[in-house]
């Protein structure tokens, strides 16, 4: 069993702010194990048809576990489910709830309100490296199985269940939250993209092999990063005429799915660099969530992988994700430090334990691991400011 400590206390600090929360996450990420491990909290599962009938009337029901910590999971069931929510911000404030759900809530039409103001939203992402710590700590088994607790866990890559959850996908969450048609072409879609995963994304090339038009898969892809199945990274720029500004990278969201839809089950030294850039960004995306993630590339096709847009005065933070930290190679940095002379970098790698600091011409760059990036990302001023030893 995967022990997710880090997330039942993010779940504790968010109901210190508001009594209700939203828990969302791709489908079999763990939304209901984390629910039913909170302690001393009544669990309800909105799938039933019972529990539907109960939370038909939400004042009864609002009024029988008032001051009660309760769980209403697939909440989107409900035929208003915002209403329930609201009532209970609203008039029951010692009830504290913990709703879960597939998708951003406001998503779909069934979502009437998004209850702002009223909640705090948490995204469980697929496990990241305090979820890993809480396992055996393979990466290269993370890489591999994905990080979906249940396929991590499993002995064999669970090839057949990667086909079952994207049936159950379509199923479950497309066509009861969004009701789309041609479930061939929107598969079709979803798997183009994670073989694609990390690339520029060009909806004109991908809508002739799905069969639809552009702005079809425009809305495929609103739809999938809805539902946390692709994230979107747009282009960070000030220099138009040199720099690309329009189209954004997409990435898909589990580094198991992206190696069962190009047909890995072993991976090379040369794929590790990639599936690594993907663990970098969900350990952003689970441990940092207010950082905005973006890149920067050139006509030229230089690149650097992530960057955080600027705090008031500072310039931005440059981030290469490197699966070793002998892989590095300063040549995009430089090249981006001539456009963006302020701000600091960072090469992050599975193997730099002790952060140490180098420097490249005009340009200092920091070696950390993902730990050290999240303190960056959380507490920027200080980490720039402490003293790193020189290689």
């Amino acid at each position: 069993m995967v022990v997710r400590e880090f997330w039942l206390h993010r779940i504790e600090q968010a109901w210190q702010s508001h009594s209700v929360i939203w828990l969302m996450g791709v489908r079999r990420a763990g939304k209901t194990t984390l629910a039913r491990s909170i302690p001393n909290v009544r669990y309800f599962d909105c799938e039933l048809p019972s529990v539907r009938r109960m939370l038909d009337d939400p004042e009864s029901f609002l009024d029988k576990y008032s001051g009660t910590n309760l769980v209403l999971d697939e909440v989107h069931r409900l035929d208003n489910p915002s209403e329930v929510l609201k009532i209970a911000a609203d008039h029951y404030p010692r009830t504290r709830i913990l709703a879960t759900g597939s998708s951003t809530l406001g998503a779909s039409a069934k979502f009437r309100d998004t209850l702002a103001g009223r909640k705090t939203e948490i995204w469980l992402t697929p496990m990241n490296s305090l979820d890993l710590g809480g396992a055996d700590g393979n990466w290269e088994r993370r890489m591999l199985h994905g990080g979906l607790p249940g396929f991590y866990m499993a002995d064999e890559i669970p090839e057949h269940e990667f086909q079952e959850w994207m049936d159950a996908y379509w199923a479950k969450d497309i066509q009861e939250l969004f009701r789309l048609e041609r479930r061939q072409s929107f598969q079709r879609f979803t798997e183009l993209l994670m073989t694609q995963s990390g690339g520029i994304f060009e909806a004109t090339n991908l809508a002739q092999p799905c069969g639809v038009s552009r702005t079809t898969i425009s809305n495929y892809l609103s739809v999938l990063a809805a539902t946390f199945v692709a994230h979107i990274i747009q282009p960070f720029s000030s220099n138009p005429a040199r720099e690309i500004i329009a189209a954004p990278k997409v990435y898909g969201f589990d580094t198991g799915f992206v190696c069962y839809h190009r047909g890995w089950d072993r991976l090379r030294r040369t794929d590790f660099g990639v599936l690594w850039e993907h663990i970098v960004l969900n350990e952003i995306h689970s441990r940092a969530p207010a950082a905005r993630v973006q890149y920067w590339r050139d006509k030229q096709k230089h690149e650097i992988d992530f960057i955080i847009a600027p705090k008031r005065a500072e310039g931005p933070i440059a981030i290469e994700c490197k699966w070793a930290q002998g892989d590095f190679d300063p040549g995009n940095l430089t090249i981006f430090r001539r456009l963006y002379p302020k701000g600091a970098n960072y090469v992050v790698s599975h193997d730099a334990r002790t952060p140490y600091s180098r420097k490249y011409g005009p340009n200092e760059v920091q070696f950390i691991g993902l730990d050290g990036l999240i303190r960056v990302l959380a507490k920027p001023a200080r980490v720039r400011a402490a003293p790193a030893r020189k290689a």
